[in-house]
């Protein structure tokens, strides 16, 4: 039995533009990002199939999930457990703040050591356990349907390297656009059937980490 889902990051906010750690901070899309919720909407329509609709409930995600869902006339339903992960007093800092300002905290974040636990957020095995739990849960409820999820850039760090089997710790390998589509398919096991998809976008999308 084949279940697949397409992971959605949300669009584009004015914090993913000046680089600018969001974690749970609920920032809504700018402009453009509504404009690329609208589009993911308009592509995922035309090629049909998908059954149901989640959503992190952070506004940026949900509003996006909102837009995809009027266009595959389907309400979207919240899994909290699929927020970002918690950065802490990193959040509301650009990348370059957070270094200059916790220096020895930002240094063992860079790093990805799984167990760093980021004062007054969570570790990335935390966060890993976290969203994997939602995940499987997902494909318990769902087997056989093909599922839309919008979700947040650290969340499809995790989703990707768990179906991959590569740990927390490595440099990422791959790309994670605002709107960007993710195919994830599990029959026998996890794997990816394609990432980071942005053919219904403008170029010039930002990747989750640049």
């Amino acid at each position: 039995m084949t279940t697949r889902f397409c992971f959605i990051r949300h669009g584009e906010t004015a914090w993913n533009t000046q680089r600018r750690l969001q974690g749970q901070i609920d920032i809504g899309l700018n402009d453009n990002g509504e404009g690329q919720a609208r589009a993911a909407g308009r592509w995922l329509a035309r090629q049909g199939g998908i059954e149901a609709i989640y959503a992190s409930d952070l506004s940026r995600a949900w509003r996006t999930a909102e837009h995809i869902g009027a266009a595959l006339g389907l309400t979207p339903r919240p899994v909290p457990e699929l927020r970002e992960r918690r950065y802490g007093l990193f959040e509301g800092l650009t990348y370059t703040e957070a270094r200059e300002r916790h220096p020895q905290h930002y240094a063992r974040h860079e790093a990805r050591e799984p167990d760093f636990v980021i004062p007054g957020g969570e570790s990335l095995r935390q966060f890993h356990e976290r969203v994997t739990a939602c995940l499987e849960a997902l494909l318990q409820r769902h087997r056989g349907q093909t599922l839309a999820v919008v979700l947040h850039g650290g969340v499809l760090d995790i989703i990707n390297r768990f179906v991959r089997g590569n740990p927390l710790h490595t440099p990422r390998d791959f790309l994670i656009p605002n709107a960007g589509l993710n195919w994830v398919v599990h029959d026998q096991g996890w794997r990816i059937e394609s990432w980071g998809e942005t053919p219904h976008l403008e170029a010039g999308v930002l990747d989750e980490l640049k």
